[in-house]
């Protein structure tokens, strides 16, 4: 539609914005980097739709700054914890996500890590490229197996129904948490539904797929680690201030549980500095969607919510339709 404006904060690949490029004038940060604050606040200025990343605040102010013709914000992310949606619903703006196109991704990236975890993988390579390694021993570097072992799933939202999905093949035993207990779920996995402090205190492996709300901020602190097994693994690919970093980094050191894996951090990019000098934690940058094939359908379906909302249609992927209702 000739003379909307789309913004995106963050390059993202090319296929998304080319196709918004065929409806609308678009412009895109063309810095590997986040805007700073100042910078998005003067980006969005008279913009008609926005891509936002999940580490750009979306609060009322920055709405007000986008100016009353701005319709849509549009989230390269499946949560958004970063949004004030309530805001936005009142200013008539819609809210959306990218779900489910990343699920299967972080699903395969969690099990990435409790496997790295489990048998000391990322270890292992640094010992080797230093030089380290003399030849095999019964005894080196011995981890831990994780066929029949039990694994604990905090949240059996899309994310967490596909770890366990995948746990099957691992002959596992699985316990989750959720608001309600899943009878679907449980027929096609054999899952238990349980409670976080019972889940905590019987599993190998504790997987974490909550979404970040002031109910879960450090979900998972002192009190849950002294319940968890010594010889228990912590995963986490959701929200990094769902676990206590400094909580988990004395956990680790002092051997209340034997490892972690993390893929998100409590004040990303920045990572618990008394995390970085610990082997028996494995440390990935964010990547938990980062496929070519998921980050293009996550543009793509940011790409369609954009298209739906500047035709005056509620988008697909909508976060809060009452938008629809309010007055212009």
């Amino acid at each position: 539609m000739e003379g909307y404006k789309v913004y995106v904060t963050r390059m993202i690949p090319e296929k998304a914005i080319l196709y918004l490029k065929d409806h609308y004038d678009v412009e895109v940060n063309p810095e590997d980097r986040p805007l700073e604050r100042s910078e998005l606040l003067d980006k969005v200025k008279n913009r008609h739709g926005i891509i936002t990343m999940l580490n750009d605040k979306v609060d009322a102010e920055l709405m007000d700054q986008a100016g009353s013709q701005c319709r849509i914000f549009a989230n390269y992310a499946v949560g958004y914890n970063n949004i004030d949606i309530p805001a936005a619903t009142e200013r008539a703006i819609f809210i959306s996500n990218t779900p489910d196109v990343l699920t299967d991704a972080t699903a395969d990236m969690t099990w990435a890590l409790l496997l790295s975890a489990a048998r000391r993988v990322v270890e292992g390579d640094r010992i080797v490229r230093s030089g380290g390694f003399t030849g095999w021993s019964p005894l080196l570097m011995l981890g831990v197996e994780v066929t029949g072992k039990t694994l604990g799933i905090i949240g059996a939202g899309r994310i967490g129904q596909a770890v366990a999905r995948r746990a099957q093949g691992f002959g596992m035993k699985i316990l989750y948490t959720a608001n309600n207990p899943r009878a679907d779920f449980e027929r096609e996995t054999g899952a238990s539904f349980a409670g976080l402090n019972v889940l905590l205190s019987q599993s190998d492996f504790v997987s974490v797929h909550v979404p970040l709300t002031p109910l879960t901020h450090h979900l998972i602190s002192v009190s849950e680690f002294a319940i968890m097994k010594e010889s228990s693994i912590l995963i986490n690919t959701a929200r990094g201030p769902v676990v206590d970093e400094k909580a988990l980094a004395e956990a680790l050191r002092n051997g209340q549980i034997r490892a972690a894996g993390l893929d998100v951090y409590e004040r990303e990019p920045e990572v618990e500095k008394e995390l970085l000098v610990l082997d028996n934690v494995v440390l990935s940058p964010h990547l938990g969607s980062s496929t070519l094939d998921t980050r293009e359908r996550m543009g793509l379906m940011a790409a369609e919510n954009i298209i739906a909302a500047l035709h005056g249609k509620i988008p697909p992927q909508c976060l809060n339709p009452q938008a629809a209702t309010k007055g212009r």
